[in-house]
């Protein structure tokens, strides 16, 4: 059984993986003020609810946009299955059939998107992560990643909007059936959600006029059923694109 950990900036995502399918995908708060004690009570926690043992994880691997919880998360795998991780970075890069100008500077769940699909897929590909960044990524078939855009996400947007105006309620994130407000709530909902449907369109359509119309889109990210009129825009939806990365890196 392999436990796939990414990190990201909202949520820490846990996956378990054993006989071709993810069994379990947990979800963890990503607070930077935690510490290891506290992860590794909350993850020994849904180990005994789901009813499984620590000693049946035979590899771990752990990707991390947030530096101060790689050591943290590093710890705690240690700690509850004795083993060292892998923990993927651009030290690792190498052994992947990718090619990329700064490994430095790229997220390791964008490279673990990039592995899944070039691995599952073949086709040269835009991979469209809806999670706390809305990211672009483009990929050739080969296995080469051409570049990245990057822009905020749903929740990022809305908690902008809200922070910097104090007088506007908290707003769900649900899609109106009209763009025209008719409520505080209705018209940031069209602004922001029929807004990023807007967006996705026309970077897919912009990347596409750039590189070719064959290029296929696939979705993943938590948030990527919310957006549901975007749908037919996807060949594929991949909820666990990024956690399908990390099995392949690891393996």
């Amino acid at each position: 059984m392999l436990l796939a950990v990414d990190i990201g900036n909202s949520n820490i995502v846990l996956g378990l993986y054993e006989a071709g399918t993810w069994t379990h995908t947990w979800r963890l708060i990503t607070d930077t003020q935690s510490d290891a004690m506290s992860f590794e009570k909350q993850i020994r926690q849904h180990f005994k609810d789901s009813g499984v043992k620590p000693e049946h994880i035979k590899n771990t691997v752990i990707s991390s946009v947030v530096p101060k919880l790689s050591p943290v998360l590093e710890a705690v795998a240690v700690n509850i299955f004795l083993e060292k991780p892998i923990m993927v970075g651009p030290d690792s890069y190498s052994f992947l059939s990718l090619a990329i100008d700064n490994p430095s500077e790229i997220g390791t769940d964008l490279v673990a998107n990039a592995v899944a699909a070039f691995t599952l897929y073949q086709k040269d590909c835009i991979i469209v992560d809806f999670g706390t960044a809305l990211t672009f990524t483009t990929v050739e078939a080969s296995g080469r990643i051409l570049g990245v855009a990057i822009a905020p996400g749903l929740i990022t947007a809305m908690k902008a909007l809200f922070g910097n105006t104090a007088q506007l309620p908290e707003v769900p994130l649900e899609l109106p059936d009209s763009v025209v407000g008719k409520n505080t709530i209705h018209a940031i909902q069209s602004g922001i959600l029929w807004g990023y449907v807007g967006m996705v369109r026309q970077m897919l359509q912009k990347t596409r006029a750039e590189l070719g119309e064959h290029y296929i889109a696939i979705a993943t990210g938590g948030l990527s059923s919310i957006l549901h009129p975007l749908q037919a825009d996807f060949q594929f939806v991949n909820p666990h694109l990024t956690l399908e990365g990390l099995r392949i890196i690891a393996e």
